[in-house]
């Protein structure tokens, strides 16, 4: 571990050196490339760097007691040893941490699909809610929320609603949302009182740039139609709103919230490119899945991850077993704990598999 800590800050000094040359500050993409990379690298230097600071104190102390010490001193050495090697020992444990491999689209922005699933016009009540729940933790997060598209029914729910969130490491923190979310409740439209059980589904998607995935004119269908809103009403009579399918794979992206026809349709290849890395990550993982316990899941849509209940006031999230008995709070965006648990499920599992490395 400490050979890979010293290569690791023998690369952010040289970092610092490059950042310094003209030439590189005279290349805008290198400067920003290089500049990302010791940003990603200055958590595990800082750590490391306080890590030897707090080694050679440690060593100064068992040196110390090997001297001729009355017991007054005696024993402030030993405490100073205890304090010292409790640092020492979280200090490691965070660095290990750090130097776990990084998701590369961890910082990515993320285009996020919420569909009613089963249940109806309640489904679609609950999407409109799980999108409000991700609205409001994106506003305490400092991030941006775009709406992309929406389809709503006459209760005001959604069919389907696609928007995107910009902000740093917004995939680091929403990645684990993706799959089945189950909700208990009475229904507006139930008049019996009976609790009635419906889910609805999230997909989380890394914002893809156009390097990343190239989509060529010749594999796409672009069609234009009017926009519509709630049962299927007519909000213009221009063929503003786009809906683009890629002929290879037959994957379709519509977009009609935008202002304009052009407008509309760069959303659209967003989410088209999107959904297309989508797949491919998601393939990637399925091969090394057999390998890992997968505590927090693959991100399949259909595996069901969350139950909201609330009857009882109680969130439970089925993959780590937390359950939280604050619903209001959470669907208002207080999703901390859920996010922060997830993330050290993710790290446990990780350290788990270095350790049988």
């Amino acid at each position: 571990m400490l050979d890979r800590l010293q290569a690791l800050a023998d690369r952010y000094e040289k970092l610092s050196e490059l950042l310094c040359d003209p030439d590189v500050a005279s290349d805008p993409k290198r400067l920003r490339d290089l500049s990302k990379e010791q940003s990603d690298l200055q958590g595990a230097y800082s750590a490391y760097t306080e890590y030897k600071e707090v080694y050679a104190q440690y060593e100064d102390a068992k040196a110390m007691q090997g001297e001729k010490l009355d017991d007054e001193m005696r024993e402030m050495v030993k405490m100073e040893l205890e304090e010292l090697g409790e640092r020492l020992a979280g200090l490691e444990e965070r660095v290990r941490v750090l130097l776990l491999p990084k998701d590369p689209n961890d910082d990515k922005n993320v285009i996020v699909e919420i569909r009613g699933a089963a249940g109806g016009d309640e489904a679609a009540l609950f999407a409109s809610d799980l999108y409000r729940m991700y609205t409001r933790f994106a506003e305490t997060q400092g991030w941006r929320v775009e709406l992309m598209d929406a389809s709503e029914n006459d209760l005001g729910g959604f069919k389907e609603v696609i928007f995107k969130i910009t902000g740093k490491g917004a995939f680091s923190k929403l990645k684990f949302e993706s799959g089945a979310h189950r909700v208990q409740r009475i229904p507006v439209t139930e008049s019996g009182g009976r609790i009635h059980t419906s889910t609805s589904t999230v997909a989380v998607m890394p914002e893809v740039e156009d390097v990343e995935i190239e989509i060529h004119d010749k594999d796409i269908r672009v069609d234009t139609f009017c926009s519509s809103g709630a049962g299927g009403q007519s909000v213009n009579t221009t063929k503003s709103a786009v809906r683009v399918t890629h002929v290879p794979t037959g994957i379709v992206a519509t977009c009609q919230d935008g202002k304009s026809q052009n407008d509309n349709k760069a959303k659209a290849l967003q989410v088209l490119r999107a959904r297309i890395y989508d797949i491919h990550r998601q393939e990637e993982e399925a091969k090394i899945a057999g390998e890992r316990k997968s505590k927090v899941g693959t991100g399949d849509r259909s595996e069901r991850i969350r139950t909201y209940n609330f009857p009882q006031s109680r969130v439970t999230d089925h993959r780590i077993g937390l359950t939280l008995h604050r619903l209001d709070s959470v669907m208002n965006g207080d999703m901390g704990d859920i996010v922060n648990s997830l993330s050290l499920a993710e790290q446990a599992e990780l350290l788990e598999r270095e350790n049988l490395a």
